[in-house]
């Protein structure tokens, strides 16, 4: 059993900027403000992160392997340089017609990391900006995790709450910077409290 604390994130609004014609090329992988840095910080708390992402234009033709892996090399290099890393990354290749188990909000991609770390999945928090991310965690075991980033970007209010009410169990934080404040402030009190007095 994989002892190592894990959290898995999303990539496109969680750790770049999400476009919507897709990340096709190194030079259009621009990073969230801070999330590098928040990135950092959980590998410096002896956190492993992994990335869980639908990546559709693969299925569409859009954008070759050769392309993504050249992507992610831009992601490590750019995380690396900030003193953080990314242990994998892990994607979906299919359209939503494919209709395969993979791509988010089905469980799929992140039951196979729960399986290839050997971990408890409802240990694990998932990061994400969108209801499919939410559902995909939640459907898996996982904490959902909602950031304000991104897709989610100005949802508030009656947009918010209505999003919300489909995965109650979602917790919202405003860019992964606050996600890993949230974290580690909790992982603080845990660690306090074990040998503390009731």
């Amino acid at each position: 059993m994989y002892t190592t604390p894990l959290v898995i994130l999303g990539r496109d609004g969680i750790l770049n900027e999400f476009r919507e014609g897709h990340v096709t090329a190194p030079d259009e992988w621009v990073p969230v403000d801070g999330a590098l840095e928040a990135v950092a910080r959980l590998h410096q708390a002896a956190y492993h992160v992994v990335v869980a992402t639908n990546q559709s234009g693969i299925g569409r033709g859009m954008i070759d392997m050769a392309a993504v892996n050249a992507v992610h090399a831009r992601m490590h290099e750019m995380l690396q340089a900030q003193g953080g890393r990314v242990d994998a990354v892990f994607f979906c290749p299919h359209t939503p017609e494919d209709n395969c188990d993979c791509r988010k909000p089905k469980p799929g991609l992140l039951l196979e990391i729960g399986r290839r770390y050997g971990v408890d999945l409802s240990a694990v928090p998932v990061v994400g900006d969108t209801l499919r991310d939410l559902q995909a965690a939640h459907e898996a075991g996982c904490e959902p995790h909602l950031v304000l980033s991104g897709r989610a970007r100005g949802l508030e209010g009656d947009a918010l709450q209505q999003l919300l009410a489909q995965v109650p169990q979602a917790r919202v934080h405003a860019d992964l910077n606050a996600f890993v404040d949230f974290l580690l402030a909790r992982a603080d009190i845990a660690d306090s409290g074990a040998g503390g007095l009731n």
